[in-house]
């Protein structure tokens, strides 16, 4: 098999890092240089949503649905919320992403965190190092381990990195760069930790944003009026509640400098790409695995369904792909492995998203009219090029949340400020986007495809 105008992949992907948070799609706050340049070289997408998933470490599945091309319902072995089996566990005959790539011929060496099942991972790769099966860890002693060629990863073989997380996974990037004399493409998985809490960031990332020079998004609230299902989780502990001004540009300060400490961090892998000479012809992939409140809405967390925690950042850079051009078109985090195969020339696998690269080529037959989300058994919305519309059920499982319908328009209230869902001349707008939502539901195997989206009246 000839590999010569195969292409070497990067693909990367970040914890936590929504789609406002980056200079390049619209936020003049914070400082990313190395993902502005790799959007001005290449494509960006800025309406790329996450399936979503099923738990509160939404991290998981969303990371399933990257890796998979596949919903939730058909990539993981079971569909119970309570089971955190099926949050993490991909079913044994699902081919992902990595796996198509070394069947194809790819070098594939994955770095960071996986935080799938073992297995899954252990299919994937022909090799790897500093490799984090878990969720979350204090940055400056994250448990890793060095590849395992019999794919079991004990616990015991964990021990303990030696610099912050951002920079161990860069670290181990370059080495594999730097060391790389095999004539087949490689396709390297950097999987960051960061921007994910805690958010320590090294000097002088920590302190380069002054929290009083913050702005407040406009959607941000002492509280959330009413119970999502999701009010008790984790996340939403890590602010006093109700939410004070003070308290959350802190956070968000702090956010921002992780954000830009990873930046610079990716920085040094592009220079090792350009010092090798394959830069060239390397496709890099900038994504993350969902977005974060951080005090709008009055949430703290990932886990809902508005486009701060939905919507996250993709940058496609390399041959083939237009350089400077950001699209608007619709896009979801399942449609990023069949694009990458098509890039890449690899057979079209057998997945539910469907290739960007005819949104490349500017073809509008091809663009979404809608993209949804699900999370867990209590949220799920459908959003079109203006309007977004907002599904809450209460939890068979918990008996949390609440049976009601929110409607945004995106074009007039981009941050989704005020429910429009009790006009009257807004009743079309309700009954079309719930039509969709019911039919995509039932696409794509939902639990609660037989639950009405339409409340009684």
């Amino acid at each position: 098999m000839s590999h010569a105008n195969q292409p070497n992949v990067v693909f990367i992907i970040a914890d936590d890092h929504r789609a406002e948070s980056v200079n390049a799609f619209g936020n003049k706050d914070i400082h990313t240089p190395t993902l502005d340049a790799l959007a001005k070289e290449g494509t960006s997408f800025s309406n790329t949503h996450i399936f979503g998933g099923l738990t509160g470490a939404v991290c998981a599945p969303s990371r399933a649905c990257v890796n998979s091309g596949i919903s939730i319902f058909r990539s993981m072995i079971g569909n119970d919320v309570t089971n955190w089996d099926h949050a993490i566990t991909i079913r044994s005959d699902v081919v992902l992403m990595p796996q198509a790539m070394k069947n194809a011929g790819y070098v594939t060496h994955a770095i960071g965190k996986w935080h799938n099942d073992k297995p899954s991972f252990a299919r994937s790769f022909t090799g790897g190092d500093k490799l984090f099966f878990g969720g979350m860890s204090d940055h400056w002693s994250v448990p890793v381990q060095d590849f395992d060629p019999d794919g079991v990863y004990p616990v015991e073989r964990e021990y303990i990195g030696d610099k912050f997380s951002t920079e161990l996974f860069s670290d181990a990037a370059i080495q594999f760069v730097e060391n790389y004399t095999t004539d087949q493409p490689f396709y390297l998985y950097i999987a960051y930790t960061a921007p994910h809490d805690p958010r320590t960031a090294p000097e002088p990332f920590a302190s380069m944003y002054d929290p009083s020079n913050i702005s407040l998004p406009p959607n941000f609230s002492t509280d959330f009026p009413f119970d999502n299902g999701e009010m008790d989780v984790r996340d939403e502990h890590l602010a006093e509640k109700p939410r004070h001004p003070a308290e959350i540009r802190r956070h968000i300060a702090d956010y921002y400098g992780m954000i830009t400490h990873m930046d610079a961090q990716i920085a040094r892998v592009v220079e090792a790409l350009k010092a090798k000479g394959i830069y060239d012809n390397t496709i890099i992939v900038y994504t993350a695995d969902h977005g974060i409140s951080l005090g709008q809405h009055g949430l703290m967390g990932k886990q809902n369904v508005f486009e701060h925690s939905v919507r996250i950042p993709l940058i496609v850079k390399g041959p083939g792909i237009p350089t400077g051009v950001q699209l608007q078109d619709l896009t979801s985090n399942i449609d990023i492995f069949p694009t990458l195969a098509e890039l890449c020339g690899l057979a079209a696998p057998e997945v539910d998203g469907t290739s960007m690269i005819p949104l490349l080529k500017d073809k509008p037959e091809h663009k979404k009219a809608v993209v949804g989300t699900v999370y867990a058994d209590i949220q799920r919305m459908i959003r079109d090029d203006r309007w977004k519309l907002i599904r809450y059920y209460v939890s068979e499982s918990s008996g949390r949340g609440s049976n009601r319908l929110q409607l945004f328009d995106l074009e007039q209230d981009p941050w989704e400020t005020t429910d429009v869902s009790s006009q009257p001349a807004n009743t079309e707008h309700i009954n079309r986007l719930a039509a969709a939502l019911q039919t995509w539901m039932v696409e794509n195997g939902d639990i609660l495809q037989d639950v009405p989206v339409l409340l009684c009246e």
